[in-house]
């Protein structure tokens, strides 16, 4: 039975067809799935993952991109740890709406909380979104930026575990107190998100479809 010192809430966001559930499976699964139906609502997974011989547990929220469910999805954004803002590289409106996603991670995560911008799906050649746009605009709002393709893997474990490594890096530092940045999202008002002590195992199933 696996265990492990901490756990790291994740949560996935962006605009609806730019690859989040494809960036999810292929971090806790290994695989790319094509035509992959979009999320309904959100969708849950985790992996555990080493970092300076310590075991932390990622949990991933994968959150619908669709308009009619902003509503719902923002609850999930409490007491997360990491945010992964996704765009699709071959889409310039993805890249627009960035504003408007920005603006609810600051709402309703903690200041603490490590977001890390990723352009997805460099695999498609026909670019609408350079490098160099991209790259401006997350050095503009203190984000890090990294480009990704769910298809082939490019970067995607990068990704994740970079995150976890600046949340990681931040506890040890003192800079992160990991109960003051969480303790919201363990109470009555969101019952839906769970926040596991150390080495105890998570009884929540993995999700096991695309939405």
């Amino acid at each position: 039975m696996a265990t492990y010192n901490y756990i790291f809430k994740y949560i996935i966001i962006g605009a609806m067809g730019t690859g989040k559930s494809s960036l999810l499976h292929r971090f806790t699964e290994g695989k790319f799935i094509p035509e992959c139906p979009h999320t309904i609502g959100v969708e849950f997974s985790s992996r555990i993952v080493e970092i300076m011989k310590d075991h932390i547990k990622i949990q991933v929220w994968d959150t619908a991109g669709q308009e009619r469910f902003r509503a719902v999805t923002k609850s999930y954004f409490r007491g997360a740890l990491g945010v992964l803002l996704v765009f699709d590289t071959s889409r310039r409106n993805t890249f627009v709406h960035l504003n408007t996603w920005l603006s609810d991670v600051n709402k309703c995560t903690s200041p603490d909380a490590v977001i890390v911008m990723i352009g997805n799906k460099t695999d498609i050649q026909e670019r609408q979104v350079s490098f160099e746009e991209a790259k401006n605009y997350a050095d503009e709002h203190g984000l890090t930026y990294l480009e990704t393709s769910a298809k082939t893997g490019e970067n995607v474990e990068t990704a994740f575990l970079q995150t976890a490594r600046i949340i990681y890096e931040k506890i040890k530092d003192g800079k992160l107190d990991l109960h003051l940045a969480t303790k919201k999202s363990n109470t009555s008002e969101n019952p839906q998100i769970i926040i596991d002590s150390p080495f105890e195992n998570n009884p929540k199933k993995k999700s096991k479809g695309c939405c």
